[in-house]
């Protein structure tokens, strides 16, 4: 394949946030989403379904959430079958916790709602690939109400009680503020090397590798020219993109050095930040997950 493309196994690890409150933070992603706890360590945890990480928090009391500013927009908790989103549903209105949004985005069927502390979580399911339609099919439709009677019958097939996320749970997605859509889609596309899927009436823009709707969007609804947020503010700390070959993380290096970037080696990968300053971990096939929790809190990606 092109060096200039990235592979088309890659895929999204976890997501790191800033939180005020550990504790109140933990209890919502375990109680209400179903998250497990997978460790803690001091102020910093992880949580995920029983394999891999797909969401750390690290605790910094006193952490405001600043507005009009760069950084995390949503990240997606992708659920493998239609039930478990059914099943997400059904625990939201059980616990009621307020939702933003129920929409069935034709690709994908989504629930939107913020954590306690306004980190926006899309729960997701896919529709099966060959069902999709085409990026222009999809802006000239729009997007369609989710059809709630349908989703809350998968219930019926469902025995025993819930026990939380099921265990092939994934990140599917991250969409960030950013201040200026051309420079992300030159980033993401021209030096990471994923495939442009498309704008949206240049608004937003969505990038992806091997064929999938997206695995990063980026817009500009915080505001165009929108500034990053204090260090240590409630939000996004930096994201990761896992490559399934430990090659493609020295071709994305030597591209990222190409372009004048700046990278920090890290014991688990190579971290960077986009021109909004939001920061990306890039990791490979064959990072140890205990190097990558030792240095979970060491980590210089702290702007909040």
């Amino acid at each position: 394949m092109p060096e200039t493309t990235i592979h088309p196994e890659t895929s999204l690890g976890y997501v790191h946030l800033t939180v005020a409150d550990l504790d109140t933070q933990l209890a919502f992603y375990q109680e209400v989403l179903g998250f497990q706890l997978h460790w803690r360590d001091g102020d910093t945890a992880a949580l995920g379904a029983g394999k891999s990480d797909l969401l750390r928090l690290t605790e910094r009391r006193g952490a405001r959430r600043v507005l009009r500013t760069t950084g995390l927009y949503h990240f997606a908790v992708l659920v493998p079958a239609r039930v478990d989103l059914a099943q997400l549903l059904r625990r939201i209105a059980e616990t009621r916790t307020p939702v933003q949004g129920i929409v069935d985005h034709r690709i994908n069927e989504a629930i939107y709602l913020p954590d306690p502390e306004g980190n926006g979580i899309e729960l997701n399911w896919d529709r099966p690939r060959q069902q999709w339609p085409s990026w222009d099919t999809v802006l000239r439709l729009g997007n369609a109400p989710l059809d709630v009677d349908g989703l809350m019958a998968e219930l019926a097939g469902a025995t025993g009680a819930w026990t939380g996320l099921h265990p092939d749970t994934a990140i599917g997605h991250v969409h960030l503020h950013v201040p200026d859509i051309e420079a992300a889609r030159a980033f993401y596309h021209d030096v990471l090397g994923f495939d442009d899927i498309g704008q949206y009436h240049g608004q937003a823009g969505f990038v992806s590798a091997g064929g999938y709707h997206h695995h990063i969007g980026y817009n500009t609804w915080a505001g165009v020219g929108a500034p990053p947020p204090p260090p240590e503010s409630i939000g996004l700390r930096y994201f990761v993109i896992h490559l399934p070959v430990s090659a493609e993380l020295t071709y994305a290096a030597d591209r990222v050095r190409r372009a004048g970037l700046a990278l920090t080696e890290m014991p688990e990968g190579l971290l960077l930040r986009d021109p909004s300053q939001n920061a990306v971990l890039l990791t490979a096939a064959g990072s140890e997950e205990s190097s990558v929790r030792e240095a979970a809190t060491a980590n210089p990606a702290s702007r909040g």
